[in-house]
């Protein structure tokens, strides 16, 4: 795009305070200009994930220390994003406009027509792999991946994936897969045959609780993405070398995952058994590793429901069910 075509306002769908999707509403704001080290990204596709409906309701209330603590600094949601660069700021190349690239942003801003990006962060988009495809990789295959690296999960082991259908757990299953491990999971009763499907060998109804089910002492790794089952529990599953990741975020209103945390950092004291919990980070060398498992064959996103960008409102709520199977995209009309 000629960088003169850029227009001076743009469709937005954004919420300018904390509450729930229903309030969010389609408005014309300003185009932001990329400053130093960032570039502007007309969007192609937002992929939608948990952490976008955490910074939508402002939760937990600790967050807002950084994210605004009366209202969201940024009330434009989406922080996985697909797009073209089409204007650049100091200190990045022209060249890179044209660029077909992927995204994590610091905060969100997906649901518009332009969002501006670090340009560190980019990662380009190959041509052989749609942008609806490409914007579910950074967040959720990014933290299924760092999860996996920091349990050391290799080929023999055998790992239990705590909700095994949602965006992070389906690309928890294959990537554990892939790298040769034997996989258990846990998810709704319906969806039992997909998460099979993708590489699990056993699945169980998430309302069991896994101790009743499972014998102790088998798992290497424990990838804990729904953060609902008693710490001890799950440590009684592991093998005496074996590690929990915490990747939950759930918890208190206020103070989220930190009670939870504190338990586990007590509970792994004097323990060979580890409990630790993920700070998942952006990271563009691993989204680049990932896009060429895509490209490969070894994984592929799941995607439930590819929405157009005038219902983005809809796929918020659809989120914020926490009933989404796999990834839900907005993908911006041409």
């Amino acid at each position: 795009m000629d960088t003169a075509a850029i227009p001076a306002t743009m469709t937005a769908w954004l919420r300018a305070d904390y509450g729930p999707a229903a309030g969010t509403a389609q408005q014309d704001v300003t185009v932001p200009r990329p400053g130093r080290d960032e570039v502007l990204l007309k969007v192609r596709a937002t992929a939608l994930a948990a952490g976008d409906v955490r910074l939508l309701l402002g939760d937990p209330q600790l967050a807002r220390l950084a994210f605004g603590l009366r209202r969201p600094k940024q009330p434009i949601r989406g922080i996985d994003v697909a797009g073209t660069v089409v204007a650049v700021g100091e200190g990045v190349p022209r060249e890179r406009i044209g660029d077909e690239v992927i995204v994590e942003l610091n905060a969100g801003g997906g649901l518009a027509a332009f969002v501006v990006a670090p340009a560190a962060r980019i990662v380009v988009r190959p041509d052989d792999v749609a942008p609806d495809v490409a914007a579910t990789l950074s967040v959720s295959a990014g933290t299924a991946q760092q999860a996996l690296d920091l349990a050391g999960v290799a080929a023999g082991h055998r790992v239990l994936v705590l909700g095994g259908s949602g965006g992070v757990g389906t690309f928890t299953v294959q990537l554990a897969v892939d790298r040769g491990a034997e996989v258990d999971a846990t998810c709704g009763e319906s969806n039992r045959a997909l998460v099979e499907r993708i590489g699990a060998t056993r699945t169980f109804d998430h309302r069991v609780t896994p101790a009743s089910v499972l014998e102790a002492g088998q798992y290497d790794a424990i990838i804990d993405i729904v953060g609902s089952e008693p710490l001890p529990t799950l440590r009684d599953l592991l093998t005496p070398e074996g590690t929990i990741v915490m990747v939950s975020g759930a918890g208190g209103s206020v103070l989220g995952p930190l009670p939870r945390m504190l338990r586990a950092a007590l509970l792994s004291i004097g323990s060979s058994r580890h409990i630790r919990p993920l700070l998942a980070v952006p990271k563009p060398e691993m989204t680049h590793a990932l896009i060429e498992l895509v490209r490969a064959g070894r994984i592929a996103p799941v995607i439930e429901r590819r929405y157009p960008f005038s219902e983005a409102t809809a796929a918020l709520a659809r989120v914020e069910t926490g009933h989404a199977v796999g990834k839900v995209v907005v993908c911006v009309e041409e």
